[in-house]
């Protein structure tokens, strides 16, 4: 049953739609499905690398802390992505730590097997190319980001990353803390506080049940 529920799963991942039915087999053999709940460390930063996560529901972030226990979090992974290929290809220590936002489960992979996998497919490996990609296009960026805005403007580029488009309006569903904003762009939790109090003042930003919110007006003209 366990098998066959993987199997399941894997067939759901964007990242392994090009793989036939005995390569998924042979992938859910080696791979285990794990359930953790809010808070939960997945992996951290500098331990070695012996899977690959696929996160198949909920919210985790990815970050870095300094030895003064600073941090920054460089994003905030969904259902569908995944991590740790970067380590399994490189052999190096994990690069950050992975931390759930709420309950999540996940598909973990392991080393030997996504290695195995890379080999027989060149659409995976594609695929995972195009994931590091998509990584490196979202950390020039952030870059850009840190550099060139101001902090309004960043925290609009947050609010603007996490928000999708329903019936018409820019709505963030999900409850984005102040300290969360505030390790992604850089800044105090204060500053973030000041700066959204401001938005919800000037109309940009208009609060909704259950920590959403809408946005409005010229907030985006702010990120171009």
């Amino acid at each position: 049953m366990a098998l066959e529920e993987n199997k399941a799963f894997l067939r759901r991942v964007p990242l392994l739609y090009s793989l036939n039915e005995q390569q998924i087999e042979s992938l859910a053999a080696g791979s285990v499905r794990r359930n953790y709940p809010k808070g939960r460390t997945i992996v951290s930063e500098g331990e070695p690398s012996q899977s690959l996560y696929i996160l198949l529901s909920g919210r985790a972030k990815v970050q870095r802390s300094d030895l003064e226990g600073k941090e920054v979090i460089l994003a905030v992974l969904g259902s569908g992505d995944f991590f740790g290929e970067m380590s399994m290809i490189d052999d190096a220590p994990r690069s950050a730590s992975v931390i759930t936002l709420e309950s999540c489960d996940f598909m973990s992979i392991a080393k030997d097997s996504f290695k195995a996998m890379l080999a027989q497919s060149n659409e995976m490996c594609m695929a995972v190319m195009r994931g590091l990609v998509r990584r490196l296009r979202d950390a020039d960026q952030k870059i850009e980001s840190l550099a060139l805005l101001d902090v309004y403007g960043r925290v609009a580029r947050v609010l603007m990353d996490f928000s999708e488009e329903i019936d018409g309006e820019r709505i963030v569903r999900n409850r984005l803390p102040r300290q969360e904003i505030a390790k992604m762009i850089g800044a105090s939790r204060e500053m973030v506080s000041r700066v959204m109090k401001g938005l919800e003042l000037d109309g940009y930003v208009v609060p909704m049940s259950e920590g959403r919110m809408m946005l409005r007006g010229k907030i985006a003209s702010w990120v171009d």
